[in-house]
């Protein structure tokens, strides 16, 4: 069967959302246009409200359309602390863990010099600035465990350890609840290599 050309196009748009193929595509536009067009009408007006409304925060730079998140705008959120993260979803998966209560700087992806990012696209500059304005007394580094991600949180260690700030790395290892036959052997060497001692009670 071949589309009519408007409904191709909504085709072809709609895979351009993360995890959306050719046929995940077509069943959700058939869907919205056969027995959902109302609900097609709230997507395209939330959409395109989002579209001209969302910016980036002044401080940590996640999507907010507030000059300041909520987050940044807690008085009671520990200000000398700094989590630095790759994206949103990263920050967000962070909090919803709970536990943490510091503030954020969003880095908003990671190096790729093969891709043409580098420092300034990631707005290392900006990070640099916070940290010393802010007088942080500790950045804790929890981009990705992947080549780039380590890559870019060594990069930043180096410039933010130059400006006499206590850098850490969040722990790479084992999940709770996982059993070590089904563990990868990158992950298994990342949680020997951040083993820690154990004391009575422990």
């Amino acid at each position: 069967m071949a589309f009519s050309p408007l409904i191709k196009q909504l085709i072809e748009a709609l895979q351009c959302l993360p995890g959306i193929g050719p046929k995940s595509a077509q069943r959700m536009a058939l869907h919205l246009l056969e027995r959902d067009r109302k609900g097609a009408e709230r997507i395209v007006a939330s959409l395109a409200t989002a579209l001209s409304e969302v910016g980036h925060c002044r401080s940590c730079r996640t999507l907010t359309e507030l000059d300041y998140c909520s987050i940044c705008a807690d008085p009671k959120r520990e200000k000398s602390i700094l989590c630095v993260v790759e994206s949103p979803a990263d920050m967000l998966a962070i909090e919803q863990a709970g536990g943490y209560r510091g503030h954020y700087f969003i880095l908003q992806g990671h190096l790729s010099p093969i891709d043409g990012i580098g420092p300034e696209e990631i707005g290392v500059d900006d990070l640099l600035a916070q940290l010393q304005q802010r007088a942080v007394e500790e950045m804790i580094l929890a981009t990705n465990p992947t080549v780039e991600g380590e890559a870019t949180a060594h990069f930043i260690a180096q410039q933010a350890i130059a400006l006499g700030v206590k850098v850490t790395r969040i722990a790479h290892g084992v999940p709770v609840g996982g059993e070590l036959e089904y563990v990868d052997g990158g992950t298994l060497l990342h949680a020997f290599a951040g083993r820690k001692q154990m004391g009575l009670g422990e």
